[in-house]
């Protein structure tokens, strides 16, 4: 009898061992590194109930911002690499090594991409009153009056910033850099002719565009953007090396069992083949990209190295 109370105890032991290896067995944070109510946060809350229902345990996100996404991003890979706490990331993880003095932890070293599930273009756009409707004229008036032309940011060292620095630095021209306070009071000064010339996200200029209220000039990237076909790139336009785009992903710290980022990989990719995610992706200016892994990594290595030329060319750097 003894022998059977020993054999069910040591099977005990083993089943609840088997079940506290199953992952995931609890809920899963998911730290967005900034405030509630921007782009990253509208994509990650967009996601979560898919990528849930996939894991088959709640995802629980957690706003936490500040220093350009550094805070929320540190604290993630300082984290237990158990699968339970995960970030999402945007351009900032591949410009901030470049733009801050110091930097908490190293991208590359200290995380591992679980997907680069987007990237989308910038847009040059113009107010209707501006007589400019090319780069190509853009640049020839930028030639003519050096210094007199000024363009809005959404803040130092924002890819809208640094895109900017991208076509002075090709076209080489010069033009004068207005920083503003976020991405709403760029706009607001550009539709009202304060400013005449800004790069934005599609997603947030295609209503203004549709509007006739900013005329689109210019794409970055390879290819033209489906939501703005018409829009030429600015390689198209004699201007090449205006390559910035923006990118969304999600990370875990650097440890993570391949197994687990595995299988975050692949549930998040099956909600990322939905028409209905695809669709809101392409209205905040994105496209589906889905990279696995190692993809990722490259393709985060690649913006790092592209934006630290940027940010050298520009001088720009952040406290």
């Amino acid at each position: 009898m003894n022998v059977f109370i020993r054999i069910f105890a040591l099977l005990a032991v083993s089943f609840a061992c088997h079940a506290q290896d199953v992952y995931p067995g609890r809920p899963v944070r998911l730290i967005v590194p900034y405030p509630p109510g921007g782009v990253g946060d509208a994509v990650a809350r967009m996601i979560a109930p898919g990528w849930s229902a996939a894991l088959k345990q709640p995802i629980v996100i957690e706003n936490r911002g500040g220093a350009g996404s550094n805070i929320g991003l540190d604290a993630v890979a300082k984290s237990a690499p158990d699968g339970y706490t995960i970030a999402l990331f945007d351009t900032a993880l591949a410009t901030n090594p470049s733009l801050y003095p110091s930097m908490p932890f190293d991208a590359q070293r200290d995380l591992v991409p679980i997907s680069l599930i987007a990237r989308g273009p910038l847009v040059l756009v113009v107010n209707p009153a501006f007589p400019a409707k090319t780069v190509g004229e853009l640049v020839a008036m930028a030639k003519a009056k050096p210094g007199t032309i000024t363009y809005a940011s959404a803040g130092n060292g924002t890819p809208v910033h640094l895109a900017a620095e991208m076509l002075k630095t090709s076209a080489g021209i010069d033009l004068v850099h207005v920083p503003y306070k976020g991405a709403g009071p760029a706009v607001t000064d550009v539709l009202g002719g304060q400013v005449p010339v800004l790069f934005a996200v599609p997603g947030t200029a295609i209503p203004h565009i549709n509007a006739g209220k900013f005329r689109a000039i210019g794409i970055t990237g390879e290819t033209r953007f489906k939501s703005l076909p018409n829009v030429p790139t600015f390689a198209e336009q004699g201007v090449p090396g205006v390559d910035g785009t923006i990118i969304i992903g999600f990370a875990a710290p650097a440890k993570t069992p391949r197994a687990i980022v595995t299988q975050l990989h692949d549930t998040l990719t099956k909600v990322l083949a939905t028409s209905e995610v695809a669709d809101k992706l392409n209205d905040f200016g994105l496209t589906v990209v889905a990279a696995d892994p190692e993809r990722s990594a490259k393709l985060l290595a690649d913006e790092t190295a592209l934006w630290a030329k940027v940010v050298k060319n520009a001088g720009v750097k952040l406290e």
